[in-house]
């Protein structure tokens, strides 16, 4: 039997560019949004293990603890990372979707209000977490939850997308509290 966790960590094979496994849908879900979809990168095999084996090979040698993921495709990402990794996975959900005790932290959107929520026993102090998301626009998501894992006593290593759309900010956002970011791909100005 092959030794896959292995050639998980080996250097990505440069076989293919992410962002072209990457489908843009015009005027979604509103007029003037290019909607950058990743279902066309998961449905590809091959892109969709370059995609988990960069993540991999970029993180193998760093001490993290948890890899955390922002409902719901971050949860597609960061668990196969993971578990790769040998570590545990984190899931960071919409409010009133978790079963036991919860902390959350509400953050403004474009129309209103949102929260997002953790079990209280996932982080403990000192544990040093990634933050894994699909794709980093206008940043009020991860800067949630990077402050929910804060209050909790964690550190975020790092934020990583799969996509970055700098032209929104979110990016720059991260990094002026002091986050580093990284993304596999970015799309700016398109």
């Amino acid at each position: 039997m092959r030794d896959t966790r292995r050639s998980l960590f080996s250097a990505p094979a440069r076989i293919m560019p992410i962002k072209s496994r990457i489908r843009t849908i015009p005027h979604y879900p509103h007029q003037g949004i290019m909607f950058r979809d990743i279902t066309t990168l998961l449905k590809d095999p091959i892109g969709l293990r370059t995609t988990v084996q960069e993540i991999c090979h970029r993180y193998q040698n760093m001490n993290i603890d948890k890899i955390a993921g922002i409902e719901s495709r971050g949860f597609i990402v960061g668990a196969p990372v993971a578990y790769a990794l040998e570590l545990g996975f984190v899931p960071i959900r919409k409010k009133g979707k978790l079963p036991a005790e919860v902390v959350g932290c509400d953050y403004e959107l474009e129309y209103g209000k949102d929260r997002i929520e953790i079990h209280v026993d996932a982080i403990q102090p000192g544990d040093r977490v990634l933050l894994v998301d699909d794709l980093i626009a206008t940043g009020g998501t991860a800067e949630a939850a990077v402050k929910l894992i804060e209050s909790m006593g964690g550190v975020v290593v790092e934020c990583c997308f799969v996509i970055d759309l700098p032209d929104v900010g979110g990016r720059a956002r991260l990094e002026k509290q002091g986050q580093q970011v990284f993304a596999l791909c970015e799309f700016a100005g398109e």
